[in-house]
């Protein structure tokens, strides 16, 4: 748990010494909502090769719409290919964000609530709860697709801009609602900042405003039962982001596992793509 120590108190050193693009993580989340009339298609994968079980890579399909200014909603559908055993889909997730101060703050909460309806064979890793670990990703897809979870996910987010930094925290509690299981909770921890706060007075592919750089942590924090750090998970990891200039955005990020519960590394990557006002296409394109 050292590792853990040590890593927390760099993330908290870097925002102290320290957003125009939205942050470049995977599992922890900012302020940043989705602009109201605007979808964004987002492919996200995940590549890890545990110990002692196959090679797998995951894909999840992620649809974000803006409702309101206050209020962003998610669609995620997943699925995974494991080597030496097949491919399957493993299920969806629906997401709602609700922002409590329209105004920037020092500190801006967030409300998130997501229903899943998930199978064991879920590799998408898209949060690390409870007891998580290394061994639930030894099953097969066969034994991990007979089993079905419906589950309840609620997160606080609190997040602060400061002289180009985000940083973001989360506390994450989950509740199986199919089983007689305690809560399970976890947290995400997030720094960011862009290369560049102001933009070039030229148009350019690789201009440092164009990129983001950051570093998360997250891990499981036990259950109701047993709060704390004993028998759980932790991964931590830089991660870099390349806004692609009228095109997509790309973000890469390694993930190092910090204990022998986790994967030792797993590699993540996002591409996506924001269309704006969607639905005023679409009358557009009916007159």
């Amino acid at each position: 748990m050292a590792k853990i120590g040590a890593l927390l108190g760099f993330l908290v050193f870097l925002a102290a010494s320290a957003a125009a693009q939205e942050p470049p993580y995977f599992v922890t989340y900012s302020h940043a909502m989705e602009e109201p009339g605007n979808l964004e298609i987002s492919f996200k994968g995940v590549q890890g090769s545990p110990k002692y079980a196959n090679p797998f890579v995951s894909e999840t399909l992620e649809l974000e719409y803006g409702v309101k200014g206050w209020w962003t909603s998610e669609l995620y559908l997943s699925g995974q290919h494991t080597a030496n055993d097949s491919t399957i889909f493993t299920g969806f997730r629906w997401e709602n964000r609700f922002r409590l101060l329209l105004r920037e703050h020092f500190i801006n909460p967030v409300l998130y609530t997501e229903y899943e309806n998930t199978n064991n064979g879920d590799r998408s890793l898209l949060e690390v709860v409870g007891h998580d670990s290394v061994s639930d990703l030894t099953l097969s897809n066969a034994q991990g697709r007979s089993v079905t979870e419906r589950e309840m996910e609620l997160k606080l987010i609190l997040s602060s801009n400061t002289h180009g930094w985000n940083i973001s925290e989360n506390f994450i509690t989950e509740k199986n609602l199919l089983e007689d299981e305690p809560w399970d909770f976890g947290y995400a921890l997030g720094v960011s900042r862009p290369l560049a706060l102001a933009g070039s007075a030229h148009e350019c592919f690789f201009c440092r405003q164009n990129f983001s750089a950051g570093a998360e942590l997250y891990g499981g924090l036990g259950d109701l039962n047993g709060f704390g750090l004993k028998a759980t998970s932790h991964y931590a990891g830089p991660a870099v982001g390349f806004d692609i200039p009228n095109g997509p955005s790309v973000t890469f990020s390694p993930n190092f596992g910090l204990n022998d519960n986790s994967v030792g590394v797993i590699y993540r990557f996002t591409v996506s793509y924001e269309i704006q006002q969607i639905f005023g296409h679409f009358h557009r394109g009916g007159r």
